[in-house]
């Protein structure tokens, strides 16, 4: 009797902890996702207090998760790529057609380059740590980029001797300096390029 209500005591200690840990990672998530709206509105020296607010927390809590502005930016930078990294397989889930999940994926890929060169700036100010943000930042999207790139040409959509490397890095190119210049749109001269990825056979 004894050890049965020890097995279930012990059953709900796991599962209260798994919770724990839940609520942990979804605090973060919500602290995370608060600090990149801030970082897009105000720069990454937006305030903590202004943090905390749109988080719905006290500045104590941030501090807690991330002890210096420099945790938080890397930390702000990791949660963009993770979010965008597993945008690609839930659109191609959902999307009508790959060259469709393609499109959308990209264009969340410009929104991240445009809104987080400020966080890219300031990484660069510490070349090793930069460097090893950018490795983790083509390991995570190189593959998501790939995998929609072949879903679109084993659908006949899209030309089969396309790199991920290389769209990537022309539309990293196309979005250079756009967040400073109002009369440029990087996401028109993107939606060109997915568009001009298209087999001959497949327009119109």
């Amino acid at each position: 009797m004894g050890r049965g209500s020890g097995a279930v005591h012990d059953g709900g200690e796991g599962q209260a902890a798994r919770s724990k840990r839940a609520d942990a990672r979804r605090n973060a998530e919500t602290l995370l996702d608060a600090a990149a709206e801030a970082f897009v509105a105000a720069g990454v020296e937006a305030p903590v207090r202004d943090i905390a607010a749109r988080a719905g927390v006290g500045t104590g809590t941030i501090y807690r998760h991330f002890p210096t502005r420099a945790d938080l930016i890397v930390a702000v930078y990791r949660h963009q790529v993770e979010a965008c990294a597993e945008a690609g397989p839930a659109l191609l889930a959902t999307s009508a057609t790959p060259h469709a999940a393609l499109g959308r994926w990209i264009d969340l890929f410009v929104d991240f380059l445009v809104t987080k060169h400020g966080l890219a700036a300031v990484l660069r100010s510490d070349s090793a740590g930069f460097e090893t943000l950018h490795a983790y930042f083509l390991d995570r999207l190189l593959p998501v980029c790939a995998q929609l790139l072949d879903a679109a040409a084993d659908a006949g959509e899209i030309r089969s001797d396309i790199d991920a490397y290389q769209l990537m890095r022309g539309v990293g190119n196309l979005c250079i300096g756009a967040e400073h210049d109002p009369r440029y749109d990087a996401r028109t001269l993107v939606g060109l390029l997915v568009a001009g990825l298209r087999r001959p056979a497949s327009l119109g």
